[in-house]
């Protein structure tokens, strides 16, 4: 497995785990049948906290979508750079901050975070046009 390959399971991983906390909220709120229920305009509200948790694991799986195809490309071309591991390491640890600052409503610093993960991304495009 290629040092690229083991920052996208990483990020895989994350964001495969992300709806855990907000789904215990759910249940606490709502108890298990109502977790279970499809969702209804008059269900309980969830803490604050657990709708933005979502909000980050909805834009985790939005960006998801746009860094796997980049990493494996670059896996398949057979191209890894020092610059390339970084920015896939960068990704991943930009989610991580987007997760928690967005979870606990900090709005600057989600914004940054998110940034930063873009720019990964942007450089992991702009290697595959050096690989081919």
């Amino acid at each position: 497995m290629t040092r690229e390959l083991f920052w996208l399971t990483l990020t895989v991983i994350l964001t495969g785990l992300m709806w855990v906390p907000y789904i215990l909220n759910r249940c606490q709120v709502r108890g298990l049948g109502g977790a279970m229920a499809n969702p209804s305009r008059n269900d309980k509200p969830q803490a604050e906290w657990a709708n933005r948790l979502m909000f980050a694991h909805d834009n985790a799986v939005e960006n998801l979508i746009i860094f796997a195809p980049l990493v494996l490309i670059l896996n398949d071309v057979d191209y890894s750079t020092k610059g390339t591991v970084l920015a896939c390491a960068v990704y991943f640890w930009a989610r991580v901050a987007h997760l928690i600052v967005y979870t606990l409503g900090i709005p600057v610093f989600r914004t940054l975070a998110f940034t930063v993960g873009f720019l990964a991304q942007a450089y992991l495009a702009w290697a595959i046009f050096q690989a081919v």
